[in-house]
């Protein structure tokens, strides 16, 4: 049987380069040899595209002199990747870009042109996820627990009391301040006073034209791991546990003392409700493949509320995603495995869809 050809795309132009080519590296590393032939895809932080030689190390293509092709532009690597889907040199597409430019519908748009199966969830899918304020708008309307939150656009911030009173008449201290379409919580500030609002707003304004101001919730970080089909899955639920103050970047990938906890302590009926309530979230925002629903469970009222849903979490052997799949019976490289096989299901079922009008 020959080998499945998997084009694995890492790297891009967010703040998030590094994390994703560390996930590149952790899933070339647990693809099993005998099944895939591995094709390295970097995308450079200047927007330029390097294919390296099969079996090439993510970290090695991202170096501009260990690549064996010069840089392809974004117009240029689409007709490289249809010219290589053509010739069957490449089966499927493992995106593994994060943040703006691989997980807001853009690559996906790409791909979905290119005609080359990928793994994950599509355009529309895609885009909703990655903008917090349009997913919490289409998950309050379902009738899902969100945290109020107020919106402000970078333009209005040219009126910056005007922006400070009307956020604060909505939400009291504290609050947080985000990007609405980031990840990995660049951009993300903790406000305690009224003074703290607006330079929180502005570093915020460096990463996104909107920006989400939320209530701050007194609770814990319930993260739930989701795998598509026909229906998708949930996983047992995780807790992490920063020791900083809120979750965010350095907890993430540099603090060795947060905790992720795999199974959270909940009891089975919490268990139960966060899990239907991720299966909720992502039928709602158009998942596919994979997702990482993040809750927090609020102390005192124990209510659950529905934080995000990242299309392309982490995907390092220590990331909570495969974390949690490894817990609920599906090693790392089994889960690559049917992230795969969904992937080229997927194609094949809108393979099958009519492009042409027929009379009658």
């Amino acid at each position: 049987m020959p080998k499945l050809r998997v084009g694995l795309l890492f790297g891009g132009r967010s703040v998030e380069h590094e994390v994703s080519v560390a996930s590149a590296g952790s899933i070339m590393g647990a693809l099993d040899p005998s099944r895939y032939e591995v094709l390295p895809i970097c995308v450079e932080q200047s927007g330029s595209w390097r294919i390296g030689r099969t079996g090439m190390l993510p970290e090695e293509v991202a170096r501009p002199e260990r690549s064996d092709l010069p840089a392809l532009a974004g117009t240029a690597a689409i007709q490289r990747m249809n010219a290589a889907a053509s010739e069957g040199r490449v089966d499927v597409i493992f995106p593994i870009v994060h943040g703006t430019g691989g997980e807001d519908g853009s690559l996906q748009g790409f791909l979905e042109l290119a005609g080359v199966p990928y793994v994950g969830a599509g355009v529309l899918g895609s885009a909703v996820g990655m903008d917090k304020e349009v997913s919490k708008r289409l998950l309050q309307h379902a009738g899902l627990p969100v945290v109020p939150s107020v919106l402000v656009r970078s333009a209005e911030l040219s009126d910056p009391d005007a922006v400070v009173r009307a956020a604060f008449a909505e939400l009291a201290p504290p609050v947080f301040v985000k990007p609405a379409s980031l990840g990995s919580s660049v951009g993300t500030s903790k406000v305690k006073t009224p003074e703290e609002l607006l330079p929180a707003l502005r570093e915020a304004a460096r990463y996104d034209t909107k920006i989400l101001v939320e209530r701050a919730i007194d609770g814990r970080e319930i993260e739930v791991a989701v795998l598509g089909g026909d229906p998708p899955q949930a996983s047992v639920p995780g807790e992490i546990r920063p020791k900083s103050e809120f979750y965010d970047y350095e907890s993430k990938y540099v603090d060795e003392a947060t905790e992720l906890l795999v199974p959270a302590p909940l009891d089975e009926e919490r268990v139960a409700e966060v899990r239907a309530l991720a299966l909720r979230a992502f039928t709602l925002l158009e998942g596919a493949g994979m997702a990482r629903v993040d809750f927090f469970l609020e102390r005192g009222a124990e209510r659950f509320y529905v934080n995000e849903l990242n299309t392309l979490p982490g995907f390092t052997e220590g990331s909570m995603y495969p974390k949690l799949w490894e817990y609920s019976g599906l090693p790392y490289p089994a889960l690559l495995d049917r992230l795969i096989e969904l992937a080229l299901d997927r194609h094949r079922q809108r393979e099958t869809l009519e492009t042409t009008y027929r009379r009658g």
